[in-house]
């Protein structure tokens, strides 16, 4: 009788029905899975797992081979591949056969299980030709009642637990895919696959959809949330050690026009004696889009303004678009050279955009093509010479998804492939070349700040932030459950626009109130940066600015609270600072839900408003109008302080607190001993 498997001794393989399917250990307690429908595995396919695969896992891999079935052991993980459930090799195989089921080596639990789409066909993969070797695939699991999921990038549906969601799989402005979710059962899973697609998280199973792909590929661990988390970093990268002048303030508007306007801001905080680590200088600084410099007119020497800002211990950073205008001194010199997305149908040209000289008219500009190792050498190359030789070397990337307009992936062709089939791979490789072209300078504290990401961005340095959002309360508290998804999809360096991006008036009081509470939260996230366009919508124009956005601007009341936090943060940025080496070291992010650091706490997995800063400091935002207390949930396993008046509590309890306007909720852990209180010195 012939046999279905084959031991490749860290692998196991099954060859049936045309298909080629192969499990292998992949990092501690981890494997990654293939499938072709027919032919040999493709080793080649853009991917988010690191090239050569991560350390080896210290435990020995076992492969069994049964006559009906075959296991795979590495570490805390078990994977089982069925011949078919009742065993029947002939007449045929059952519709189930080749079917994964991975289970927790200590207990044999079930953790996670492919499911066949139908009894009779296709399977337990489904594969649908669209023409010239590609596929639209599918792969289902079973559903569980109670399962929880977490991670998936950042959205703005406003769910920390995304159980009965569906997500698309393709970058928009405040929409970033990383397909990396983190499940309640304990296990992670990573679809490996850069194409357009998405997943639903259904009550009767999960799917995963590429539209156009040529193979299967994804990647399962098993564990509690904090070991998933660690053994991701390895298997995608681990991110460098924050810089220690990045863990300071932000400050950043839409926009300052001139190096003057810039320079009396940054003058400004100094004479106050207010921390500032960050100024930004924002978009349409440039002569033209794709020039990637600075507008002389504008900013007519950048080298005396970088140097007067190191003088007060200021970094600036630059926005840079991928965006290339036909009005660019670079247009025509990358079309020739091949350096730019290229289109299946129609003229080179992704999005409508203003630009200089143009009056009224919007110009129909392309993008670089990041996945071309050619085209980010181009490209870092002025940025060395326009703004690096000038003393800049931190970069905003913005609309970097890129930001297309229409939104049709499947009209682009890029270096990498088809758009649909690696479309959502540009936003790393947009950081790559930042990350890649410092470091050939010899700059080492590399960050970008990116408004979209992908798997495996944090090795390159690459922030992420929220993108345009609303200036709402709703839109604060969407904030709080999208950055702990974000912190759960292995990306431990994030921001949002505090106050929010569309519109906001400083004369307000509501907006006033709004804009405390969320600088209040923005003070405990990795990166604490005010941004935004305030007051009315104007025409989207080289001239364009918004209203003052500084923390003076919104009255004297606010002005005290902003001041206090401002000061907070910088008593605590030595213990920030610790968490993000932790970060790097381990891959355990410096902002995360509750359950990551009590996974025995049931009612923790479900706290969507609260989260912990480090691992002695939980952090209750207040994000309803009006609200002087809140309740929070303190978790059990853990004695609790409230940090403001000392009291204390026994974990396990919803307990009700104070929360006046100058006043965010705060406990500390376990007696732990943090400078939250004026005059208090950093540990």
């Amino acid at each position: 009788m012939p046999t279905f498997f084959r031991d490749l001794g860290h692998a196991l393989e099954w060859r049936a029905k045309g298909e080629t399917l192969r499990v292998e250990a992949w990092g501690q307690d981890s494997v990654r899975v293939r499938a072709v429908p027919g032919g040999e595995l493709l080793d080649d396919l853009p991917g988010a797992l690191l090239p050569g695969g991560p350390p080896p896992s210290p435990d020995p891999v076992a492969v069994s081979v049964a006559e009906h079935s075959a296991t795979l052991v590495n570490g805390a993980l078990t994977v089982r591949i069925d011949a078919g459930t009742d065993g029947r090799l002939t007449p045929y195989l059952p519709a189930d056969a080749g079917r994964l089921t991975f289970l927790r080596t200590a207990d044999g639990a079930e953790l996670l299980a492919e499911e066949p789409h139908h009894f009779w066909w296709p399977g337990p993969r489904l594969t649908t030709a669209t023409g010239n070797g590609y596929h639209r695939i599918e792969q289902r699991f079973r559903g569980h009642d109670g399962e929880r999921f977490y991670g998936l990038g950042q959205h703005t549906h406003g769910l920390l637990d995304q159980k009965g969601a569906v997500i698309d799989l393709v970058q928009r402005n405040a929409e970033v895919t990383v397909p990396f979710l983190v499940s309640s059962r304990g296990y992670g899973f990573l679809w490996n696959s850069p194409a357009i697609g998405r997943v639903e998280l259904a009550a009767t199973g999960t799917r995963w959809v590429a539209d156009s792909a040529r193979q299967t590929d994804y990647w399962v661990t098993a564990g509690q949330p904090a070991s998933v988390l660690a053994r991701y970093a390895d298997a995608t990268g681990h991110a460098p050690e924050l810089p220690s002048w990045a863990s300071g303030f932000w400050q950043c508007k839409l926009r300052y026009r001139t190096q003057d306007e810039l320079l009396a801001v940054a003058r400004e905080y100094k004479r106050r004696g207010l921390p500032l680590s960050v100024i930004v200088c924002d978009f349409f600084h440039w002569t033209h889009l794709g020039d990637w410099r600075f507008d002389p007119a504008q900013w007519p020497d950048p080298a005396a303004m970088t140097a007067e800002l190191a003088e007060m211990g200021v970094r600036l950073m630059v926005s840079v678009w991928p965006s290339v205008s036909p009005a660019s001194e670079n247009y025509h010199p990358m079309g020739d050279h091949g350096l730019l997305v290229g289109t299946e149908y129609g003229p080179v040209a992704h999005a409508d955009w203003p630009d200089k000289g143009l009056g009224a008219y919007s110009a129909q500009v392309a993008f670089y093509d990041a996945t071309n190792a050619e085209a980010r050498g181009y490209v870092w190359e002025r940025l060395r010479d326009n703004y690096l030789a000038h003393g800049v070397s931190t970069f905003w990337l913005d609309a970097c998804e890129p930001e297309l307009k229409p939104g049709y992936p499947a009209n682009l062709r890029y270096h990498a492939g088809p758009g649909l089939e690696v479309g959502n791979l540009y936003p790393r490789e947009n950081a790559r070349m930042v990350w890649e072209g410092l470091r050939s300078c010899g700059v080492t504290d590399v960050v970008s700040l990116n408004r979209s990401s992908w798997a495996g961005a944090q090795r390159y340095g690459a922030a992420l932030w929220s993108g345009d959002i609303a200036t709402t309360y709703p839109s604060l508290r969407a904030q709080i459950a999208a950055g702990l998804n974000v912190m759960m999809s292995g990306i431990p360096w994030w921001t949002t626009d505090i106050g929010g991006f569309h519109g906001g008036d400083p004369a307000d009081p509501a907006y006033r109130e709004l804009l405390v509470r969320w600088f209040q939260y923005g003070a405990f996230c990795p990166l604490f940066r005010l941004h935004g366009f305030r007051g009315e919508e104007q025409v989207l124009e080289p001239g364009m600015t918004g209203l003052d956005n500084e923390v003076w601007s919104y009255g004297e009341e606010a002005y005290g609270i902003l001041r206090t936090y401002l000061l907070l943060r910088e008593r605590l940025r030595p213990y920030v600072d610790a968490q993000m080496r932790t970060a790097a070291r381990t891959g355990l992010p410096p902002m995360r839900p509750l359950f990551v650091d009590f996974p025995a706490d049931e009612r923790s997995w479900g706290v969507a408003d609260a989260f912990m800063c480090g691992p002695s400091l939980l952090v209750a935002p207040v994000t309803r109008a009006g609200a002087r207390e809140r309740e929070v949930w303190l978790p059990g396993g853990a004695r609790w302080q409230d940090a403001w008046t000392g009291e204390e509590y026994a974990g396990g309890a919803v307990v009700r607190v104070a929360a006046p306007l100058e006043r965010i909720p705060l406990f500390l852990r376990d007696g732990a001993e943090l400078p939250i209180a004026e005059g208090e010195s950093a540990p």
